[in-house]
């Protein structure tokens, strides 16, 4: 798969992502975006990350802007540090895919790139470099302020509990470990790798569920959490070792913020909707990032005191308002935030005196599940869904048994809504050869089952 934009930043396999070719969109992004002057640089913890990181360093330089060093730190962390200085940003990641695939993800100085700057990255692509006096290089320690920025708004909000930290080969290992501290929880190392584990927290598999029983014996945990390679994921599993889904989390997120404003994607789970929420407004939008940014974007042009939030399916949560936080204000931040949905649902079961499952368990019963199929080609899922979107006989076909159709929602892939208000989500994966399956449903056991036989009718289909 040659290197391409998908649902979030620029991905492709590390072979072709040749020092050319990253100085290229680098470039690109520079003569086509505004980046104030200076760019910050950083990276995950695969293999080809330091050295992708540095040819991006070398041609912000080259450029005649300076470079700042962040090093391995979060995605979060980098944009709030550029945010924060007004500059542009890009960080060396693959995010959640195998370490033989990586990417960059840009950041303009107030955010994320939006789809319109793709157009005109994509653009300027080919054309010839700027040349000029080499720019300066700095180092900066950006994940300071991103750890103060929860330690300072959340105060001990977590005293008496254990946390256990799945920590694989996440960026963000070492700095979970230090804000739970800092929180007030006794946190538990778990799992540390020296290997990149391409860790997907909206699909992880079996092997690693089964291990999360025996993680809370051996330990004595209330809650384990962890993030993707990259940190803008987040992955909780409750007390009662549930893997607790990130629009679970995200929906927790915004009602105890106080937002009253959410955009979401179409996939996220449709609960959000119940007027027990108090939101005042939804907006559903298509997968990715740049996508909810836009739209909370919207929401801030037409009341810039608008209370709005954004989250992902996966988690990711972008805070679009000056919050108040147990302990202090929290400021915007308008990236895919892991820290976000991981501290304030267990800050709000603490402070009502309950588990984070009963916290769980009190919202509306409609839940939501997850997974892909690997190593689908793009071209292939969305041919497949082609045909489905182009003949309701297809559908019918496909979905024998599911229930009567009721609906159909093609904002993004294909959802099926049924007659027993259930729901079957089918999407090409924006940024890797993967076939994505959502599904929502009445029960928790109805939603997983609707998944794991929704995959096996595509795999037999389309191998």
């Amino acid at each position: 798969m040659a290197p391409k934009f998908g649902t979030s930043g620029l991905r492709g396999l590390v072979v072709e992502l040749t020092k050319d070719l990253v100085q290229d969109y680098v470039s690109a992004f520079l003569t086509s975006c505004p980046h104030g002057g200076s760019v910050h640089v950083g990276r995950d913890l695969r293999p080809s990350s330091p050295q992708i990181s540095g040819w991006v360093i070398d041609a912000v330089r080259s450029a005649g802007l300076e470079a700042v060093d962040c090093g391995a730190l979060p995605t979060p962390a980098l944009a709030l540090s550029s945010l924060e200085a007004g500059a542009a940003a890009v960080m060396v990641t693959g995010s959640h895919i195998p370490a033989d695939r990586n990417g960059l993800k840009f950041y303009v100085p107030s955010g994320e790139i939006s789809k319109a700057d793709e157009t005109r990255i994509n653009a300027a692509l080919g054309q010839p470099r700027a040349t000029g006096a080499q720019g300066d290089l700095a180092v900066a320690q950006a994940q300071d302020a991103y750890r103060a920025r929860y330690v300072s708004a959340f105060g001990r909000c977590l005293d008496g509990m254990t946390v256990g930290v799945y920590q694989h080969s996440s960026v963000a290992r070492d700095l979970m470990m230090e804000v739970f501290q800092s929180l007030g929880a006794e946190t538990v190392a778990i799992a540390r790798s020296d290997v990149f584990i391409p860790v997907d927290t909206e699909a992880l598999d079996p092997e690693t569920k089964e291990l999360f029983a025996g993680w809370f014996q051996a330990h004595g945990l209330d809650v384990l959490v962890s993030t993707d390679g990259d940190a803008d994921r987040p992955m909780v599993v409750d007390d009662a070792q549930r893997v607790v889904p990130g629009d679970v989390l995200g929906a927790l997120t915004a009602k105890a913020l106080g937002a009253k404003i959410v955009c979401t994607p179409v996939s996220s789970n449709s609960m959000i909707g119940d007027a027990s929420f108090g939101f005042e407004r939804v907006e559903r939008t298509k997968i990715g990032s740049p996508f909810v940014i836009a739209a909370v974007e919207e929401a801030l042009a037409g009341d810039p005191a608008a209370r709005v939030v954004g989250y992902e399916a996966n988690g990711g949560f972008l805070l679009g308002f000056n919050a108040d936080a147990p302990a202090g204000p929290l400021k915007p931040l308008m990236t895919r935030d892991c820290l976000l949905p991981i501290v304030a649902p267990l800050a709000a079961a603490k402070a009502e005196g309950v588990t984070l499952s009963a916290l769980w368990d009190a919202l509306p019963a409609v839940y939501t599940a997850a997974d892909r199929i690997q190593g689908i080609e793009t071209e292939v899922s969305k041919a497949f869904i082609a045909e489905l979107s182009g003949s309701a006989d297809a559908r019918a076909a496909f979905f024998d048994g599911y229930g009567t159709e009721v609906g159909v929602d093609e904002t993004d892939g294909l959802r099926t809504t049924f007659s027993d208000g259930s729901v079957v989500h089918l999407r090409p994966s924006g940024n890797a050869p993967e076939f994505r399956c959502y599904a929502e449903a009445a029960t928790r056991d109805g939603a997983e089952k609707l998944v794991t036989g929704t995959l096996a009718k595509l795999r037999e289909r389309l191998s």
